[in-house]
């Protein structure tokens, strides 16, 4: 893919150049495990910043509630590019994955065997495939980070229990939010049920601390120990998006820098919700009311 210069018009349609506008996001989209060093200090998060995050994230899932009524065989993703796109803009929003370290597009397109940072082009999705849809909408400087699976058509039943196992992990690890509560309690009811079910956690990829940036700590990994890791603490907003494999866990990144596959050709899939720790357990920011 061509490289962006500093002097090209941004790709987030602001009219300004690149280098006075998206080129200065902070931190890598990428978080595997020996970058938590890196990570700089937990935001907990203002009631002004809460307001701002909150309406991000339901415009995020505005988004894929616009997906879920579009998708469907004979769709390519370079289209739901142009739909998610177009959505953000005409809700007074610019996407944040277009022109992140040089990511091409507007939305994160990941097709069958594909985890994540799948990149949107003329790929035809049809009957048996199964997508995840990742979309990051800015708001008012604020960031809603949130994905879903979609299943084209009638697929396979293997398909469809990594779907809704990769769901569970998401749903169980909502649950163990709360303060005093620790990451490595999301981690390890994420991993046990996906294991329980034959399945296996990625552990390349994570989820993160948002809201304020893109991509903030602390780093939320999707296997673990129970009583580890990181304290949660009221107003702070993370991600969990447990990207679950129907083999191994090891991933691969091919020649484009960024689509992330399965070693093995197996399936993979992924839902991720935003969510905030309040005083007494958790509120999920990515949902449409």
């Amino acid at each position: 893919m061509k490289k962006l210069s500093r002097n090209d018009p941004c790709p987030c349609g602001s009219g300004k150049k690149y280098k006075r506008c998206c080129l200065n996001h902070p931190s890598p989209p990428v978080h595997k495990p020996q970058q938590q060093a890196k990570l700089r200090q937990i935001i907990v998060k203002t009631p002004e910043q809460i307001t701002g995050i909150r309406n991000a994230c339901r415009l995020a899932s505005q988004t894929l509630d616009m997906v879920a009524e579009r998708i469907t065989a004979e769709v390519t993703t370079d289209e739901i590019n142009t739909w998610v796109h177009e959505f953000t803009l005409a809700h007074g929003a610019i996407p944040a994955p277009l022109g992140y370290h040089g990511f091409p597009k507007s939305v994160c397109t990941s097709v069958n065997h594909v985890i994540c940072h799948g990149i949107p082009d003329a790929t035809v999705l049809k009957d048996g495939d199964i997508i995840n849809v990742d979309v990051t909408p800015i708001l008012d400087g604020y960031y809603g980070d949130s994905s879903r699976m979609f299943v084209i058509g009638s697929t396979t039943k293997e398909a469809r229990a990594l779907v809704r196992v990769a769901k569970e992990c998401l749903d169980l690890g909502i649950e163990q939010v709360k303060p005093g509560a620790r990451l490595g309690d999301i981690g390890y009811a994420i991993q046990q049920h996906a294991e329980r079910h034959g399945f296996s956690v990625v552990r390349d990829f994570a989820g993160h601390g948002t809201g304020v940036e893109f991509h903030e700590a602390p780093q939320v990994l999707h296997y673990g120990r129970p009583g580890t890791g990181v304290v949660l603490r009221p107003n702070m907003t993370i991600t969990i998006e447990p990207m679950i494999n129907a083999g191994r866990f090891e991933s691969r990144i091919l020649a484009d820098r960024w689509t992330a596959v399965t070693v093995d050709g197996s399936l993979s899939a992924q839902w991720e919700h935003t969510i905030r720790v309040t005083d007494t357990g958790v509120e999920v920011l990515t949902v449409s009311a």
